[in-house]
């Protein structure tokens, strides 16, 4: 496999939910997620133009994202269902759910497990020299194959076709709207700060600001810093390049000797922790609220307060237990 393919993939089904959209003329949204699918079916090309000097491919998604932006600003309408196609039956719908009951749950709970299973057999998974998982994305890969696995299991529980799950899938991405893209904008815009250099600034005030001499105020400083940035950013994938060149890198490995690899997978997971408690992050924080139709917008923040902070306590442990070993 290639990662290429997992793109090709996510193409197809970003087409499809905006040709269902075309049909049913919810202009706004099929614009939104057919000016997305040439990016992913056909980003490497995209890329290989530009450095190979073509600026017009950079500036043609360019534009792309700022219609993307136009749109979502004042043409997307978060609804699952809209004029021209019915709404499932509510009795059919829970009969089904309550004959189906916590087999449900099943293909969910298989895409972490299957994935993490993947991961740690990756090096197994080589037949002929050929690699089933991508060698150097093995764990989007990984995701990428659970999620077809635990697509075909719901369609076994459910006894659905694939016509149906193509539907659903629409219906669940127009829901969810402009935030289904979030969590890849701001990953984008954690290697733009970097690229900008506001890693180096990080490190200096951090330098002017904490001894740095002490290993336990570096490591609070990257600990806090990684939940407080990913509060404000709304994603643990843009601090993670700032923090972690600002003041992993040179303070905690270089100058306290941390090993990188344990430092670096539980500073992810401080800044999960300030996922749980930020609005910023629309699409695990509001939009599950919104599809649930929560009267409180921000409930879903309020019920994980309590597991972010004790998380973050446990994980700091572990951090200053692990990384110096």
């Amino acid at each position: 496999m290639r990662i290429e393919h997992v793109y090709w993939v996510v193409a197809f089904l970003l087409g499809a939910a905006g040709v269902l959209n075309l049909r049913h003329r919810r202009w706004a949204q099929a614009a939104f997620w057919l000016l997305l699918t040439p990016t992913f079916a056909f980003g490497d090309s995209i890329l290989a133009l530009a450095q190979a000097g073509q600026r017009l491919p950079e500036q043609a998604v360019g534009v792309g994202v700022i219609v993307l932006a136009l749109l979502a600003a004042f043409g997307l309408r978060r609804r699952g269902n809209d004029e021209g196609e019915s709404k499932p039956d509510e009795a059919r719908v829970q009969a089904s759910a309550e004959r189906l009951g916590h087999r449900l749950f099943v293909p969910a709970l298989l895409i972490p497990v299957i994935t993490a299973a993947l991961v740690l057999s990756a090096k197994y998974l080589v037949i002929d020299g050929f690699s089933i998982l991508p060698k150097d994305q093995a764990t989007l890969g990984a995701l990428a194959v659970a999620c077809a696995i635990a697509l075909l299991a719901a369609m076994r529980v459910t006894q659905a076709g694939p016509a149906t799950a193509i539907v659903e899938h629409r219906r669940l991405l127009d829901t969810i709207g402009w935030a289904a893209v979030l969590p890849m904008l701001l990953a984008a815009l954690g290697g733009v700060f970097e690229a900008t250099g506001v890693g180096a600034a990080v490190a200096h005030v951090v330098d002017a600001v904490i001894p740095t001499d002490s290993r336990l105020a570096c490591l609070i400083a990257y600990a806090v810093g990684m939940a407080l940035f990913t509060a404000i950013m709304g994603n643990a994938f843009a601090a993670f390049p700032v923090l972690t060149g600002g003041i992993a890198l040179p303070l905690l490995v270089g100058r306290h000797g941390a090993d990188a690899a344990a430092l670096c997978s539980l500073g992810m997971l401080a800044g999960y922790c300030g996922t749980l408690l930020t609005p910023m992050a629309a699409n695990f924080n509001l939009v599950p609220a919104a599809l649930m139709e929560l009267r409180d917008a921000n409930g879903v923040i309020r019920m994980q307060v309590p597991t972010a902070l004790a998380l973050f306590v446990v994980n700091f442990i572990l951090m200053y237990v692990l990384v110096f070993r």
